[in-house]
């Protein structure tokens, strides 16, 4: 067995370039067993999960080479640990006692991975905790690799996180070995923080505001996407997992403070009432379900103008209504939507950063056909009306500058900064405000 153990070792481990990895000759190779994992291996007695079959099991190798990898999935320590993997499955090939310390050590360096791999990204609102990166317990990580029919696939699953992560971070995996230079470039890093949160399977919404595109998402796999329209660089769309439970059809449109301020107040004061007339515009006393529309005449719109005083304005349903037939809402603290838009010329532009912060929709209804199985028809001319959506849909606003194209790794412009750092939100109240 011992000699066994170790020619696997030796031949599994032989392609993964340890010798050239940057910290490779300084690293501490000591095995380390963390309690929490020695805890859990005496609370639920677990058979061999790393020698399950004894001296032929190739999951040491798979693990090193994966703890070899782990730089690109940002967790530095991954080649440190790998090294102790190795000396600790060469201490077993010499020492059959030292077999439970030996597996004791891989579990302790794939819990570590795992923890690291599956850290929230950093930014992102998360609506429901649920919809935070799970499964990063230490018991639960054990257990699931324990009972895991296949440890192989388990851990090749496990590592890839969702097709979109797996491709950004193989890509530049691959060049960095091509190019002999294994340090990640921290683009590539930034990239992979925020395509962390995305779903492995099922059915999903993707914005990416990098490139101004809505992906459409079935059993984890593209099925249709549009064009979008995103942020401005000063009011940038946040970085959103969250839900979508309805539709809203004939919705109402919320003036941004700024727009207020600029346009909406200014025009007033010059054109009288017939402005507010023409464009479906009223004043109301707050954002919420039922406000109590107020006498134009009596706010103060110079105040408002001047940015003095505070004025909810509300657009009603019609052909100039910024939120055009369709709109999709899902819980967030920024007040930020999916909508229809009568704006279609703006599409055609190659950079489509100019919204207050929500999503403007290149074709609402097709969307619309998508998530609720059938064309999305207005049960009548009454606003806000809602409409149920058959299951919860989750919706994930992320922001790519990082693209793989004919297996190589390419970078957008950074339009909003945020390759060098993570955006930080100062949540709004909840509201009804659409931008």
């Amino acid at each position: 067995m011992q000699r066994k153990l170790k020619a696997l070792l030796l031949a599994g481990l032989g392609g993964l370039a340890l010798a050239s990895s940057p910290v490779s000759a300084q690293v501490n190779t000591t095995p380390a067993v963390r309690p929490d994992v020695s805890a859990a291996y005496g609370r639920y007695h677990f058979k061999p999960i790393w020698f399950r079959a004894g001296a032929q099991d190739p999951a040491p190798a798979q693990l090193v080479a994966i703890l070899q990898r782990a730089p690109f999935d940002g967790f530095a320590e991954g080649p440190q640990l790998a090294a102790q993997v190795q000396a600790a499955v060469s201490a077993a090939s010499a020492n059959p006692a030292a077999l439970a310390t030996a597996e004791q050590t891989l579990s302790t360096a794939w819990v570590r991975y795992v923890q690291a791999l599956k850290r929230p990204t950093d930014g992102m609102i998360y609506a429901y905790p649920v919809l935070r990166p799970q499964g990063v317990q230490t018991d639960e990580i054990l257990l699931t690799a324990a009972a895991a029919p296949s440890l192989s696939q388990y851990l090749t699953t496990t590592s890839n996180l969702n097709p979109i992560y797996q491709q950004l971070r193989d890509a530049g995996w691959a060049a960095a070995q091509s190019s002999g230079n294994l340090a990640p470039d921290p683009r590539l890093l930034a990239n992979l923080d925020r395509a962390r949160s995305i779903p492995a399977r099922g059915r999903f919404v993707l914005v990416d505001s990098g490139s101004q595109m809505l992906t459409m998402f079935e059993n984890g796999q593209p099925v249709d996407r549009m064009k979008v329209i995103v942020g401005t660089n000063e009011l940038p769309t946040p970085l959103i997992a969250s839900m979508m439970y309805y539709v809203t059809y004939n919705p109402y449109w919320h003036a941004p403070d700024h727009l207020v301020r600029k346009t909406i107040a200014p025009t007033y004061l010059k054109q009288g009432a017939g402005y507010l007339k023409s464009h479906g515009y009223r004043v109301i006393d707050q954002w919420s379900e039922n406000p109590t529309v107020l006498d134009a005449s009596t706010v103060d719109w110079k105040g408002a103008a001047a940015g003095t005083s505070h004025l909810f304005v509300r657009q009603d349903p019609g052909p100039l209504n910024s939120m055009g037939k369709l709109k999709f809402p899902f819980p967030n603290p920024e007040g930020i939507y999916l909508h229809d838009s009568p704006g279609k010329d703006l599409f055609a532009k190659a950079r489509r950063n100019l919204s207050n912060g929500c999503v403007r929709l290149e074709d609402a209804r097709r969307l619309g056909r998508w998530l609720i199985g059938q064309d999305p028809v207005a049960p009548s001319n009454e606003p806000e009306l809602r409409s149920q959506l058959p299951q919860g849909v989750p919706v994930v606003l992320t922001y790519f500058t990082a693209q793989v194209k004919d297996g190589k790794l390419v970078y957008t412009d950074d339009f909003y900064g945020w390759d060098k750092a993570a955006p930080r939100w100062a949540s709004a109240a909840p509201g009804n405000i659409a931008r």
